[in-house]
């Protein structure tokens, strides 16, 4: 039986409750009344803030690997720079005609290009600190989650794209879902349609 029948069970069962109590104790039924909406009340604001967190957690994740990234392609490009100042260095300096002029100069951009490689490291080391102090808490923050929804995601997707799979008791079910069209209120309503309302 899906969450939303045993959901839907719990509520006609209330609903039986509810008139029941009315029939006989109506003080009851108003303090019955209060904690159900009490409980709905939380159940909405949990939900919305563990939709806030997933979100921010997977832009961090997406920001910092891109910096990682962009910072290795910007290391190769003035590797390979280095590189061939080197070979264009030590060709010139083969040559018995070439000028002191031009070999200081050479030797100032190949310093430049060292100078410029050291800078790289220097920020791609401040990247990767400041990665390896937010990523593991986005894991922790993420594994939070699996252990509350029950849903493992795949990170590698298209933006628009959300999918994963929910392990349920008793089956594992994808998600496939195109945010481009459908709405947000849609959207979460199905996801936390897998969460179970036990815990």
């Amino acid at each position: 039986m899906s969450l939303s029948h045993k959901f839907q069970d719990v509520e006609e069962n209330g609903e039986m409750l509810v008139a029941f109590i009315n029939s006989s104790q109506p003080e009851k039924l108003r303090e019955v009344k209060v904690e159900r909406q009490a409980l709905v009340d939380r159940h909405l604001e949990t939900k919305k803030t563990v939709t806030q967190i997933l979100k921010d957690v997977a832009q961090i994740e997406e920001r910092a690997g891109q910096r990682l990234l962009n910072m290795e392609e910007q290391k190769q490009h003035r590797q390979k720079e280095l590189e061939d100042l080197e070979e264009q260095l030590q060709r010139c300096t083969a040559k018995s005609q070439i000028t002191d002029s031009e070999i200081q100069f050479l030797q100032t951009e190949l310093e430049s290009v060292r100078n410029t490689e050291r800078e790289l490291e220097t920020l791609q080391n401040e990247v990767h600190e400041d990665t390896t102090e937010v990523i593991p808490s986005a894991v922790y923050v993420a594994q939070v989650y699996y252990l509350i929804t029950k849903i493992k995601w795949e990170y590698d997707m298209q933006p628009n794209i959300l999918k994963g799979v929910h392990y349920g008791p008793d089956l594992a079910t994808p998600i496939n879902i195109d945010t481009s069209v459908r709405s947000r209120s849609d959207i979460s309503d199905q996801l936390w349609d897998f969460v179970s309302t036990e815990w």
